[in-house]
């Protein structure tokens, strides 16, 4: 029996590299079925990027070019996705728990008349058909969800599946995107933002070090960036410390900040407030160094250290440094 095609979106980068979530994708997509990755991209771009894709495990890669890819928004996408939806008539469609993701999504549920799960953190089939997981409740309950028929678009969290797929050579089909409809939505203008660090991104880091509030002030917050260096970690902060201004905002892990669910979360002087647990207690390891024994973190961590963070870090790093070869 052949199995099911599940539509996965491929997001490019503007240097034409595929998004770092797009193994996760890819590998959420071979526990279903048979994945098909779909790559709009400026032109130029798409046959490196398919090659790509193909070592993370898709052996069938949809891809189109258009100028109008890098100024229009999600239209291009959205359109490619319903031919392809139209032709393969697909059990499910995975795309990044994103911005841009969620935007495709919800086009994508209204021209194709598919239900929608959002923010996954897990999928499996069963003899019914595929199921999403969920952690909700600010990650106190894990759920399931199903669609009683026809196509299951999935929303998928960065960093919570760890399958990947087989390397395989892919093939391309291209696709001919049409003219767009005059009322979409584009750039006129743009500034960019560079900001350079060696740190992985926080979304899809493996392991994450975040500061709170007990770190004192934004000098002290510095002893984070240290371990997390020392780690080659992804570096978070708790909301405490970001209106404190400790750290920028784009480092807030938490409700109304950054989902992250890495492998390794060590937390330095957060107390652990229900908003914070909701963006990081999926990881599948919690350290949490606190100097106050009653602090909610502990409640979740899989190892507590009751101490100073400013006496019980720089020994840790040292010892990081000691182990290097």
């Amino acid at each position: 029996m052949a199995q099911q095609k599940i539509l996965t979106y491929l997001p490019v980068l503007p240097s034409g590299e595929l998004m770092g979530s797009a193994a996760e994708l890819l590998g959420a997509a071979a526990q279903l079925g048979s994945p098909v990755g779909v790559i709009v991209t400026t032109p130029g771009m798409a046959e490196a990027a398919a090659e790509s894709a193909g070592e993370l495990g898709a052996a069938t890669v949809r891809v189109a070019e258009h100028e109008a890819v890098g100024t229009t928004l999600t239209e291009p996408t959205v359109d490619v996705f319903t031919t392809a939806w139209e032709d393969l008539r697909p059990e499910a469609v995975l795309v990044p728990n994103d911005i841009d993701g969620r935007d495709l999504a919800a086009r994508l549920s209204v021209r194709t008349h598919s239900a929608i799960a959002a923010d996954v953190v897990g999928v499996h089939r069963d003899e019914e058909g595929i199921v999403a997981h969920h952690s909700v409740y600010g990650s106190t309950f894990t759920t399931e969800s199903a669609t009683t028929h026809g196509t299951l678009i999935i929303t998928l969290r960065e960093g919570a599946v760890d399958y990947r797929g087989q390397p395989v050579t892919p093939e391309i089909h291209r696709v001919e995107l049409g003219e767009l409809p005059p009322q979409a939505a584009s750039i006129t203008e743009f500034s960019a933002s560079v900001e350079a660090s060696t740190r992985p991104d926080l979304r899809g880091a493996p392991t994450v070090v975040a500061g709170g509030r007990g770190l004192g002030s934004a000098e002290g917050f510095a002893l984070a960036e240290q371990l997390a260096d020392a780690l080659g970690a992804g570096l978070g902060a708790s909301r405490a410390a970001v209106d404190a201004g400790y750290a920028p905002h784009s480092l807030q892990v938490g409700q109304t900040g950054v989902t992250v669910a890495p492998d390794l979360y060590i937390a330095l002087g957060i107390s652990g407030a229900v908003q914070h647990l909701a963006g990081m207690q999926t990881a599948k390891t919690v350290v949490a160094i606190n100097k106050d024994p009653e602090a909610p973190i502990f409640d979740i961590a899989d190892l507590g250290i009751v101490g100073d963070v400013f006496e019980v870090v720089p020994q840790l790093i040292e010892t990081l440094k000691a182990q290097r070869p």
